[in-house]
């Protein structure tokens, strides 16, 4: 699994960054090349060359040279190149940058009637404003000055400005009001989208949108039972579900729910059903 930003120095990426956070990688690959990609930040992508399949649990996004992407902070994409090669402009959007934008530019983001919340992937496709935008961006990737933190600021507040002229919904204004208020992500979402996932109790802190002692405190509160307690119950009820329909080995299943150890696999599963794994 890629972590995005945070896994970009190890991967085939070249980067630019203010504020020592990472605000626009290029990439470039050779097909075929697939993976499974966590956002730890809200993300637009810029398809520059190529075509590409992104896919989640529910949906299918297929891209090609002019299309935009914009995934919110905590989704999961399955990523597949479909021919020899792929390039692409990835803009990392977090939320300081998006409270100061609102703040200069508030006169753009006056909310209208209440509407449903915007989709976690939103697909979009440039105009040539957007396309003129990322030649712009493309040369500090070869420019040396002291003045970099600065330019990038002002094409950061650039990007934002053309994706909401670009999305015609008004989804993205709806989704930069939101992050703005600080609206949180309901728990039993983030708990039924993310317990199967490889993730901290951080990361779904930062997901639900909450501090980590906040998502304690609320979690807690609602479900009478600590987060660690709660997923590890419920992987363990879909262990179960799995070894019954006789989908898995024990072995895969255990794999699956995230236990590195058969054993303890066994002896956790035993605890909570009273019986072995292969007795199911």
């Amino acid at each position: 699994m890629l972590r995005l930003p945070s896994e970009i120095s190890s991967q085939p990426f070249e980067s630019l960054k203010f504020r020592e956070n990472t605000f626009v990688a290029f990439r470039s690959n050779l097909y075929p090349f697939n993976n499974q990609v966590f956002f730890e930040e809200n993300t637009v992508i810029y398809i520059l060359e190529g075509d590409k399949i992104f896919r989640s649990e529910l949906t299918e996004f297929k891209v090609k040279k002019g299309d935009i992407l914009f995934i919110r902070k905590g989704y999961y994409l399955y990523s597949e190149s479909t021919n020899a090669t792929y390039k692409s402009l990835v803009f990392f959007i977090d939320s300081p940058l998006i409270k100061e934008f609102v703040n200069q530019h508030a006169d753009l983001l006056r909310e209208g009637p209440p509407r449903q919340s915007p989709s976690w992937v939103m697909k979009l496709t440039s105009d040539e404003s957007f396309g003129k935008f990322v030649e712009s961006v493309l040369p500090y990737f070869r420019t040396d000055t002291e003045y970099l933190d600065h330019f990038l600021r002002l094409k950061a507040q650039e990007l934002l400005l053309h994706l909401i002229n670009t999305d015609k919904k008004g989804d993205f204004r709806k989704f930069l009001l939101e992050n703005f208020s600080g609206k949180k992500i309901d728990l039993d979402y983030v708990l039924n989208t993310f317990y199967l996932k490889n993730l901290s109790l951080s990361d779904l802190a930062k997901i639900s949108g909450r501090s980590l002692s906040s998502f304690k405190r609320e979690f807690v509160a609602k479900y009478g039972e600590s987060p660690a307690s709660k997923i590890r119950s419920l992987r363990l009820d879909h262990a179960h579900f799995l070894l019954k329909n006789k989908l898995n080995t024990v072995e895969e299943v255990a794999e699956a729910i995230g236990y590195d150890s058969v054993p303890h696999f066994i002896k956790s599963f035993k605890e909570k059903f009273g019986t072995t794994p292969k007795k199911i």
